[in-house]
Formats: structure tokens, sequence, C-alpha cells
């Protein structure tokens, strides 16, 4: 194998998102390689993708070999995250700890649990209460230990719910939104949709995990991805999908609890989902400033970020 600089973890949208952040800095395809277990994504031509099994350190140490920057931003599946995701995050350590690579890893918000009227900052403290957030607290404080005790240069970047191009059906305001909109159908979501709620924009996520990959001050510390400073409801932020969709008049559903529970009966995901209501009950604010005024990352206006996932399900 040649030697990549930057090896990334994932070929899902995130993934995806993290190499157009690298390539839009200069790096060049054959400068990052990506790891899935099909060995098959659509990504631009040089760009090459591996295939083999990240929960095997054998592997994730040979695949990595030479890197300067890993990137975690493998997803298993919803319903099985405490049974794989750890796994998985530890073969991918053992790689960049062999390589002597910078770590940088792609989480969430689950950890915090409820905010109970507080703003999420990197300062609060672990609180879950499911079955999700215990398994994503216990993985980043794995990783912060992994930094602490010098095997690994580690930094995590955390992301709210998040949407864009390539989200699908792994975004709350992906498939069940965009899609409705551009046939002047009611929008779904979850839970009460005139709560404020911070949505991650991927193209954002990717950026912002790029940057950590880069900045010698991102080592050893937790970083929220950019958010708009300017939460809206989810009503608020479909509404901006509905209108530039050409149907500003078209509806917005909230899919009841006791409906989620009975699909949840034969559909995993959303019975994974149940657990997760919450988080759309209350405001969900998810504080970004800390990576902005350290490290200058910015967030995508809201109305440019719908359009452009706009077109690319108007393309799709």
């Amino acid at each position: 194998m040649s030697t990549p600089r930057h090896v990334i973890f994932g070929t899902g949208a995130i993934g995806r998102a993290t190499l157009a952040a690298l390539l839009r800095r200069g790096e060049r395809p054959q400068d990052v390689r990506m790891v899935n277990r099909s060995g098959s994504a659509p990504v631009p031509d040089g760009v090459e993708v591996a295939a083999g099994d990240a929960t095997d350190p054998a592997f994730t140490t040979a695949v990595a070999e030479g890197a300067q920057v890993v990137y975690q931003v493998l997803n298993p599946p919803y319903h099985r995250w405490a049974e794989e995701f750890p796994g998985l995050q530890a073969g991918v350590v053992a790689a960049a700890e062999a390589a002597g690579a910078r770590l940088v890893s792609m989480d969430n918000v689950y950890m915090y649990g409820p905010p109970l009227g507080r703003p999420l900052t990197e300062g609060h403290a672990d609180a879950p209460t499911t079955r999700k957030g215990a398994v994503r607290a216990r993985m980043a404080q794995d990783l912060l230990a992994a930094h602490r005790a010098g095997r690994v240069e580690v930094t995590v970047g955390r992301a709210s719910d998040y949407f864009g191009p390539g989200g699908g059906k792994q975004s709350v305001l992906g498939d069940t939104v965009f899609a409705p909109a551009l046939r002047g159908r009611a929008a779904t979501v979850l839970g009460d949709p005139d709560q404020p709620h911070t949505y991650t924009y991927i193209p954002d996520i990717g950026e912002g995990l790029a940057l950590l990959g880069e900045h010698p001050d991102a080592a050893g510390e937790v970083w929220h991805l950019p958010n708009d400073p300017v939460t809206r409801t989810t009503r608020q932020l479909v509404a901006l999908v509905q209108e530039a969709a050409g149907h500003p008049k078209a509806k917005v559903r909230a899919l009841p609890p006791v409906v989620m529970r009975a699909l949840g009966v034969a559909n995993p995901l959303m019975r994974e989902l149940t657990e997760m209501l919450y988080e759309f009950q209350e405001p969900f604010v998810v504080d970004s400033t800390k990576i902005t005024k350290h490290l200058g990352a910015t967030a995508t206006p809201a109305e440019r970020a719908v359009a452009d996932t706009l077109a690319t399900y108007r393309t799709s």
C-alpha cells in the first residue's frame, strides 16, 4: 500500500464530508484513504477505499500505517451500538497509536442527557439517561484516558442531530423532510416541532473534523462542531426547507410517541429513536462558541445549508 497522510474509517455521509473538506484544503486524492467493509464508496477518482474489519487491530494497523491523521467516523446500526461501537473504536485507536497519528473522533451529544433548560457546552457533565448515551459516554472517556496516558493524541468533535447532503434515512431532518418538501407534502418530525433544537449541517461536521485534524491547539479537547448561533425551532427550520422548495404552505406532522413505540416492535431504528425523544420535547441547544472562538470555525448559514441539501434531493 502507498502511504496516505489521512485515513478515514467510515464512508457514510460524515466520512465523505470529511474527505470533501480535506480536498478543499488542498490535499490530493491519493493523500486520503477511506476504509469500510466493502471496499466500495462513491468517492472521487484517485481516492482509495480499502476493505476490511475495523474491529481487527491487525487490519486497522496495516491500513493506517504511515498516516499522520486518522479519523473515526464509523456508525454501526443504531440498534447495535452497545455491541459493536466499542470494538470499532478500539480498532481505530490501535491504528492511530501504532502510526503515531492524531486521532480525530466523531461524537454526538447523547452522553449529556437532558439539558434541563441549559445550553449544552463542552463543560457539561456526562449524565446519560439512555442506553446509547451511556455507550457514548464510556467511549469518550476511554478516548480521553488514552490521550492523557500518552498512548495516542486524541481530539473529539461532537455534533447535534444532523442534516445535509447524504444524510438520508440516518437524519431525523432528512428523507422525511426534504423529499416531501419537493412534492409539497407534509414533513414528518420527532417530538414537539415548536421547541428550539440545534441541528448540525453535515458539511460543517466535515470541515470541523478536518480542522481538528490539523490545528495545533485541538488535541486533548472536546469540541462542539460548528452550529448556527441562531437556534430555530424544528418548525422554523422545516419552514425554510418548504419555502425553498416552493411549497411554503406544506404542513408539519409530528410523529406521536405511541405510534413510534408501535412501529418499534418491528422496526429497530424506530425502537431506538424512542429513547432519544427527550431531545425533541424541550429546548435542545448545543453551543459551539468554543470552536468558533479558539479555532475560527463557523457554521454555514441555514438558508444556504437548506438550499444545498435540497439541490442534492432534486438530483437524486
